[in-house]
């Protein structure tokens, strides 16, 4: 399905189409404050294998992000923020950034794996952070290109959909997407540390 989504305002009956496909176990391609990702609901495990095909990752091994709507949800899946972590989330956030933070034990329940770190983004875009607000529980999100390889049809919905469209069951269009992926950065030692330079700015 191919599906219009007004970015700033997005069209709540819409949302809930996308909100019912992830509940029973859909992939999604949704827009971003950074590029266009694909994603599925965290609980859904059969999904989560389908998104691990696609990648090419094995689920053990798997690397992916977690989108939130706001930090409430983030305590359920990390360990306790330190004060600072907490206030430079608090700052940077809604934006383009990943957070990498200690996982508590629920991580490994979810993927079967002894993963002890989880990614976190909150974009600053409408449309992802409904569907989260509307599911009640985070999307694992990964971009749509693979590493560090930008092809043209990711930025334009028609294209990803004539490219992509087989793969997944809604492709939503929210507008044309970016090119520069999200800023990593990593707060699981005593102080953040920049993994990969991307859209968001680094002088916290």
């Amino acid at each position: 399905m191919f599906l219009e989504i007004h970015p700033k305002n997005p069209e709540p009956r819409k949302i809930q189409q996308v909100v019912d496909c992830l509940s029973k176990g859909g992939l999604v391609i949704y827009p971003t404050d950074t590029v266009y990702a694909i994603g599925c609901d965290i609980y859904q495990t059969k999904a989560i294998e389908r998104l691990c095909q696609i990648k090419g990752v094995k689920p053990e091994k798997m690397s992916f992000s977690f989108i939130c709507n706001d930090l409430s949800h983030i305590s359920n899946y990390t360990l306790n923020l330190d004060t600072p972590i907490y206030k430079l989330m608090r700052r940077l956030l809604p934006g383009a950034y990943t957070f990498i933070l200690k996982a508590n034990n629920s991580i490994p329940k979810l993927f079967k794996n002894k993963k002890r770190t989880v990614g976190i983004r909150i974009p600053n875009h409408a449309i992802p952070r409904a569907i989260v607000e509307n599911l009640g529980n985070p999307i694992i999100t990964t971009s749509i290109h693979h590493d560090d390889e930008i092809i043209d049809y990711i930025t334009e919905p028609y294209l990803i959909y004539e490219q992509l469209g087989h793969l997944v069951d809604i492709i939503i269009d929210g507008g044309t997407g970016g090119v520069v992926p999200s800023t990593i950065i990593d707060c699981t030692e005593n102080y953040p540390k920049v993994l990969r330079e991307g859209k968001g700015e680094v002088d916290f």
